[in-house]
């Protein structure tokens, strides 16, 4: 008994001291240097204290989740005003608690920040992430959840009052453009005024009113908004099955969206870089609620606003063709135009001759027309705007017509939009279109020295243009005394943006073709590096296997992938047609197929295979519907989807693509592909389309959704066996959860899951004619449109056997 009298004696005593260090006693103090950075709560989920900003010696008074990889700030000190400012302090500062309370000092000893809190006697940083003063009874007298920044956290609040100004910029933590705020018994989000901070207009509210209404956010994950007669508004809500295993927070980010974040724990304590996963968000589209007769709009002026549904429901901000941003790191500001405006001096012949209108599809500045015309044609539309120097767009509907002046606002970029705008831009890249009426005169008036001059410079250039041809013929029947012609089927490659490789050169950047990096269905592709400044990787393409077409399908890859550029496109960077030796050159993909990511024992992350899924719709959007020349690519599967150092998605491997001119729909082929992945329209006596990539695409949008095979002969369950199979079967049973069963990321965005799974399932109809577009499936996969229920897909098991 007096052992265990002695034990407990010596727990309590032991325990006490830590306990007690929980507390932040008089006399304490923190210093933007040093250990004493910092005070952590008991469990180490938050930390109060100096965070460096910019870079450039300057901190700020935060609180921030201490245990995520970007210690995501949750709050930070700002002036007592009628409009806060945040506080900065330099390098050298310190804050320290006194019987003056607790106050933040300059290096030189001057208060720059105090919560005009005297009788507190310690103060502790909760697990809540509260950071609070409390008297010596105990009793809160101040905490951060009483002035929030741009976030609130579980339990903070209510709110019967309260202002949230969002960031300037995810890196810029000064007043942003946006105010969320409970005021007269609203919830409302306004645009605010830079740097002024002052509210001008309202682009959501619950437009409820009274005295009484509070704002929560509850420690289940719910933020809601209720009324005098407890009345429910729910703002943004998640529902998971123990919100104690995840971080949560609600902020008003710098793009005016109020989102609400989750982040496992899990994640945190094995330092994974899973990030903060958006579970839901208001309003649902900003480019479309944010319309204003003052300010630019969502984005800065003459600049259009994109809601990005495939990238965590951001805001893109962007500039039509011709105009660029004023500051790239500050977007808000706005587009210049690249070129000098249209003179008002000129005449219309000259206006007409110098510009030129571009179509924008999908884009609109609502609010910037200054002139309206009725029944005209769009001949006569266009011309009212190119004779208008004030006019910088022309939007033609239906014998309707609209012209817009500089600046515009509330620009947009959307699929709702339905009419055709014309932005008038300089023709030939002319950048000195200004001319004065002076000048005009005088050369009416020296019309005839001008029409002397331009004879005699006209002499001068063209005995310019047959030395210079002289010239090029000379090098050229040189070179080709060294080599051989393109085969005829591949002559149209003459102006193509590729270099001509000799076989000496590409035998020597492979170091003999030794490190063989994949084979395709036509030859082996080596890794290699170019003998130029910058010492370029290249993957090159032997093609080395003897086959009956192989000089088309030769001039088909030079042919087709010479004139493609896009982001999701391998690019094709030269070629060696010497001899009997055919080569191609491509830029290197140095993290290889998505075979690799997708099939590996760790699976990538959920946010990265949207990345993939986008990528690969928006590079066979191109190929459908964007080149110049229909390319139907017939063999999209894993293995010709390369990533890049940024893991982003490109289709390779256009050595079975099939072009079509644009006036046809539909060719007659043999049998291409790989099984597993080909449409049933290969084995049936019918035409082929862009469908089949769309089928394609349909299979490994499934295999990114699940990261497994199509088939798995192995799987001990047969109704998993195949993918396309069991994925409908979850499909139509409720029961999608089991298709990315054990992974958290997907499990987060689940509704996101589901419409993936019905745009693939659209994709693999049996039907072609039922399959959508890419354009369709792009704008499905972006949220844009509703997805209807896909029909049940016909079981076509002969193409997997």
């Amino acid at each position: 008994m007096e052992h265990l009298f002695t034990l407990i004696f010596l727990l309590v005593f032991t325990v006490a001291p830590s306990k007690a260090q929980r507390n932040i006693t008089k006399g304490l103090f923190l210093t933007t240097e040093g250990v004493n950075t910092s005070w952590v709560s008991p469990s180490g989920d938050f930390a109060f204290g100096f965070q460096l900003i910019n870079g450039n010696n300057s901190y700020i008074l935060a609180v921030w989740f201490d245990k995520t990889v970007d210690k995501t700030l949750a709050w930070y000190a700002k002036t007592n005003t009628q409009v806060p400012e945040l506080v900065v302090v330099p390098s050298g500062s310190r804050l320290q608690l006194s019987s003056n309370g607790l106050s933040l000092l300059d290096p030189g000893g001057h208060e720059l920040w105090n919560p005009q809190v005297t009788s507190a006697a310690y103060a502790n940083m909760l697990d809540t992430g509260n950071f609070v003063l409390a008297g010596a009874d105990g009793s809160i007298k101040w905490g951060t959840f009483e002035s929030p920044a741009d976030t609130i956290l579980p339990t903070q609040g209510p709110f019967s009052e309260v202002q949230l100004y969002s960031r300037l910029t995810h890196t810029d933590y000064s007043n942003g453009r946006f105010l969320l705020q409970v005021k007269d018994g609203d919830l409302e989000f306004d645009l605010v005024a830079v740097p002024s901070g002052n509210p001008y207009s309202t682009y959501w509210t619950t437009n409820t009113g009274g005295n009484g209404s509070q704002l929560f956010f509850n420690a289940t994950g719910r933020v809601y908004f209720t009324l005098k007669d407890r009345t429910e508004i729910n703002i943004t809500s998640t529902i998971m099955s123990s919100m104690g295993d995840y971080y949560q927070r609600a902020t008003l980010d710098p793009d005016g969206v109020f989102r609400q974040y989750v982040y496992p724990k899990e994640a945190a304590r094995k330092w994974n870089n899973i990030g903060w996963t958006t579970v839901d968000f208001i309003p649902r589209n900003i480019c479309q609620a944010i319309r204003s007769d003052d300010g630019s709009g969502a984005c800065g002026f003459n600049s259009f606003c994109n809601f990005n549904w495939s990238l965590n429901e951001t805001v893109d901000c962007q500039c039509p063709p011709h105009y660029s941003f004023i500051d790239q790191a500050l977007k808000y500001k706005g587009c210049k135009a690249d070129f000098q405006p249209q003179s008002c001096d000129l005449d219309e012949e000259t206006m007409i001759d110098q510009f030129d209108l571009i179509p924008m599809n999908g884009v609109d500045w609502p609010l910037a027309d200054y002139e309206h015309y009725t029944s005209v044609g769009m001949d006569e539309c266009k011309k009212l705007c190119l004779t208008d120097c004030f006019c910088a767009v022309v939007v033609f509907n239906n014998g309707d017509c609209w012209k817009k002046k500089l600046p515009m606002s509330n620009g947009i970029l959307d699929s709702s939009v339905d009419r055709t705008l014309y932005l008038k831009v300089p023709k030939n890249n002319n950048t000195q279109s200004q001319l004065n009426s002076n000048s005009i005169k005088w050369k009416k008036q020296k019309k005839h020295w001008i029409l002397g001059s331009s004879l005699l410079l006209g002499s001068f250039f063209l005995m310019c243009i047959l030395l210079a041809s002289f010239i090029i013929f000379q090098n050229y029947f040189a070179m080709e005394s060294k080599k051989t012609d393109l085969p005829k089927q591949s002559s149209s490659t003459g102006g193509l943006p590729l270099k001509s490789f000799t076989y000496e050169e590409l035998h020597e950047a492979t170091g003999g073709f030794s490190e063989e990096v994949g084979r395709g269905g036509s030859g082996v592709v080596y890794k290699g590096q170019l003998q130029d400044p910058l010492g370029t990787y290249v993957a090159v393409k032997k093609i080395d296997r003897i086959m009956p077409d192989i000089e088309k399908e030769f001039a088909v890859e030079v042919q087709t992938i010479g004139w493609t550029f896009h982001k999701n496109l391998v690019r094709l960077l030269g070629f060696c047609n010497e001899g009997a030796e055919r080569l191609l050159v491509y830029e290197f993909m140095p993290n290889g197929s998505l075979t690799g990511f997708l099939f590996d024992t760790v699976r990538p992350s959920w946010y990265l295979r949207v990345q993939f899924a986008i990528g690969v719709a928006r590079g066979l959007l191109y190929l459908h519907e964007e080149c110049s020349t229909q390319i139907i690519h017939c063999d999209i599967k894993p293995q010709n989807i390369l990533l890049d150092n940024n893991l982003t998605a490109k289709i390779s491997d256009f050595g079975l693509a099939k072009l079509l001119r644009m006036d046809q729909t539909q060719t007659h082929t043999g049998i291409r592909g790989t099984r597993g992945y080909v449409a049933p329209e290969w084995f049936k006596n019918i035409a082929i389309t862009a469908k089949v990539d769309v089928y394609s695409f349909g299979v490994i949008l499934l295999e990114i959704i699940c990261c497994r095979r199509n088939v798995e002969k192995d799987m001990t369950n047969d109704d998993r066996a195949i993918l396309t199979d069991w994925a409908n079967d979850c499909y139509r049973s409720g029961r999608i959860d089991l298709l990315v069963e054990g992974d958290e990321e997907a499990s987060f965005d689940i509704k996101r899951v589901q419409r993936f799974l019905a745009v693939a399932l659209w994709c693999i109809q049996e039907d072609p004619a039922m399959r959508p577009t890419m354009h369709k499936v792009t704008q499905m996969l972006d949220g844009a449109v509703e997805i209807a229920m896909p029909p049940d897909p016909a079981s076509y098991i002969s193409s997997l056997q």
